[in-house]
């Protein structure tokens, strides 16, 4: 489990492809530094397992199932990537929950400014957007941040100048692509209501009738 609270920005230094998969060597001053073989490192936003450490830089292989639901398929050699420690349970959550498993990816649309503040338009799918809400959260390559508005074909976040100077996002442009993560909470919510069928004890009287 992560926060979305990006500790370091690494460096991808070398690739070594499967047939449909990926090992990927990547350097890191302060994520590397505790690591150990199985742990789990968020890396822009997709949760993989350490498989080798070394001084700096640590692997990891992401399987064909990864690189179809991901942008991981796009990064080369040089490649800069946002880094995230699994979560201590004496940490503060400073984001939200992050499982690191990727609903999917969407299209930069429109990169604005507004006085200190940057606004990221993103394409996405519908199985996406259902679970978008204004001031909800959403997870961008990791990244925990609320979304300011959602409709049938897009949505908005805002970043203050630190989360753009800390993240990859500072590097990005309209056309790229980002993983996004929706809000656990929402497809749970989902989960146990509009799909739990006839007979389910938690539908939309049941909320009502105790006030949520």
């Amino acid at each position: 489990m992560f926060t979305g609270i990006i500790e370091e920005v690494g460096i991808v230094r070398s690739i070594t492809k499967g047939a449909k998969s990926v090992s990927m060597l990547i350097s890191a001053d302060v994520v590397a530094s505790d690591l150990r073989l199985g742990d789990s490192v968020n890396t822009n936003g997709t949760c993989l397992t350490v498989t080798g450490v070394s001084l700096n830089s640590f692997t990891v292989d992401v399987m064909p199932e990864t690189m179809r639901k991901t942008n991981l398929g796009s990064l080369k050699a040089g490649s800069n990537v946002n880094l995230e420690r699994a979560l201590l349970l004496s940490s503060r959550l400073g984001g939200h929950l992050v499982s690191g498993h990727i609903d999917g990816t969407g299209l930069i649309s429109k990169i604005k400014k507004e006085d200190n503040a940057v606004w990221i338009t993103l394409q996405a799918s519908p199985d996406i957007l259902r679970y978008l809400i204004p001031r909800g959260s959403v997870s961008l390559d990791g990244i925990s941040l609320t979304v300011v508005h959602a409709d049938e074909v897009s949505f908005e976040v805002s970043l203050i100048p630190h989360s753009m100077a800390v993240t990859t996002l500072r590097d990005k442009k309209p056309g790229d692509t980002l993983n996004i993560e929706c809000d656990m909470v929402a497809k749970y919510i989902e989960k146990y209501t509009v799909k739990a069928g006839p007979g389910s004890t938690i539908d939309q009287g049941f909320l009502d009738k105790y006030g949520f």
